[in-house]
C-alpha cells in the first residue's frame, strides 16, 4: 500500500500481515506513516494504489476500484483525543454507535452495560466527560469502540494523554482487555515502552517504510539497521564510527581514541562483508565500567544521573558521547577517567554507508 499527500509520502510499498487475535503494535516517531496506515485501514483515508483485505474480505483496491466504507468495515477505532461527546453521559457515549445502527433499547441498555462492566465504569454511566478523569475517559472512548463487537480495534496513541502513572496502569489493562477479548488490534505509539511491553509484535516504521517487523525481544537483540537499534531502547544504543583494521592477527575497529578487537562471531561477518567504515553499537546496559584495559575503552565521565535502582553515567571518549549502566553505590566523579568494556556477545555492528547490519 502506497499513500501520499502532494507529492509527499505518507507510507510507501507498506505491505505487512497482521494475525488473527494478534496485539500489533506499529511503533516510531512522529510524521512516519503511523496514523496514516491506520486512517487507510479504517477507510477514513484512501491510498494511491495497494490492496487492504480484513479476513477474506477486501475492503480496498485501488486499482480494482474496491472501498468499503468505515461504517461497513467492522472496524473501531479509539483516538489519542477521545472524542467524547460533551453532552451526552457516558452510557450514551457508548450506546451511540449502536443507537446509529438501529439497535432495540433492550440490546443498546444489555451490551453497553456489558461493555461497562469489564472496564469498570459501570458507576460512571449517568455522568458527562468533563466530570470524569483522563484515565475514566479514555476508558469510555474504549468502551463505545468495544460495544461494537468490532472484528478489528485500531488505536491512534490512545495513552498520550495521561500522566505516566496512569499510562503505566492503562498498559496493563488494555493487555488485560484483549487477552479476554481477543480482538485484532493494532495500536499506533511513538512511545517505545509501549510498544516493547504490550505488543506481540511490533512494527518498526520510518519516513513511510517499514524497516524491520518482529517479536519485541527479537527487534531489540537483533536490530535490522542503524534506525531500529537507535530507536529501540532507553536510553539509546551507543553509536561509536570506527574502521576495520587488523591487529595481532584479529581483527578490530579503530575508533579514533582507541581500538576495539571483535569477538570471533564478529569477525567472519564483516569479513564477508568487505567494508571498512562502520558503525559500533553497543546498548548502555552492555557497557560496564571498569578498571581493566584489556579491550577497553578510555572516557570521561560527563555527569550521572541517578534514575532509582540504576546510575545512568554519561561519557565522552573522545568527542563522542556515550551512556552507560552502573550500580547506585558506584563511586562516580565528573571528570574521572574510566574504562569501558563491552559484553562481546551483546555487540552491533553496522555497515556506516547502508546503515544496515553487518552483526
Amino acid at each position: 500500500m502506497t499513500k501520499k499527500y502532494e507529492g509527499t509520502v505518507g507510507v510507501e510499498n507498506l505491505d505487512l500481515e497482521i494475525k488473527d487475535g494478534e496485539f500489533f503494535i506499529l511503533l516510531g516517531p512522529s510524521g512516519c506513516g503511523k496514523s496514516t496506515t491506520l486512517l487507510c485501514l479504517a477507510g477514513l483515508l484512501k491510498p494511491d494504489s495497494g490492496e487492504i483485505w480484513l479476513g477474506d474480505r477486501m475492503v480496498t483496491s485501488v486499482e480494482r476500484n474496491v472501498y468499503v466504507p468505515p461504517q461497513k468495515r467492522g472496524v473501531a477505532m479509539v483516538f489519542q483525543d477521545y472524542a467524547l461527546y460533551p453532552h451526552m453521559t457516558v452510557f450514551n457515549n457508548i450506546a451511540f454507535p449502536l443507537q446509529v445502527g438501529g439497535k432495540s433499547k433492550l440490546e443498546v441498555e444489555t451490551r453497553v452495560r456489558a461493555t461497562a462492566e469489564p472496564l469498570g465504569i459501570s458507576h460512571l454511566l449517568d455522568r458527562k466527560p468533563r466530570q470524569l478523569s483522563g484515565g475514566q475517559r479514555q476508558r469510555v472512548a474504549l468502551g463505545r469502540a468495544m460495544v461494537r463487537e468490532p472484528e478489528l480495534f485500531l488505536m491512534d496513541e490512545p495513552l498520550a494523554n495521561l500522566d505516566a502513572k496512569l499510562r503505566v496502569h492503562m498498559r496493563a489493562e488494555l493487555r488485560s482487555l484483549h487477552q479476554k477479548l481477543g480482538t485484532t488490534t493494532m495500536y499506533v505509539t511513538h512511545d517505545q515502552v509501549e510498544a516493547m511491553s504490550m505488543g506481540d509484535r511490533v512494527g518498526i516504521q520510518k519516513d513511510g517504510i517499514l524497516h524491520q517487523v518482529g517479536r519485541p525481544e527479537n527487534v531489540y537483540d537483533s536490530p535490522r539497521n542503524m534506525f531500529v537499534g537507535g530507536f529501540i531502547g532507553s536510553p539509546a544504543m551507543n553509536m561509536l564510527e570506527g574502521t576495520l583494521v587488523k591487529k595481532n592477527e584479529n581483527v578490530a575497529i579503530d575508533l579514533g581514541m582507541s581500538t576495539f578487537e571483535l569477538p570471533n562471531r564478529a569477525k567472519e561477518a564483516v569479513k564477508e562483508a568487505k567494508k571498512s567504515e562502520v558503525v559500533l553499537g553497543i546498548r548502555p546496559e552492555h557497557t560496564t565500567i571498569g578498571k581493566c584495559q584489556k579491550n577497553a575503552i578510555e572516557a570521561k565521565v560527563s555527569f550521572v544521573e541517578l534514575i532509582g535502582r540504576e546510575l545512568q553515567v554519561h561519557l565522552t571518549a573522545g568527542e563522542e558521547p556515550l551512556i552507560a549502566i552502573a550500580k547506585p553505590t558506584e563511586r562516580l566523579e565528573v571528570g574521572q577517567r574510566v574504562w569501558l568494556a563491552f559484553d562481546e556477545s551483546k555487540i552491533h555492528i553496522f555497515d556506516k554507508e547502508t546503515e544496515e547490519a553487518l552483526v
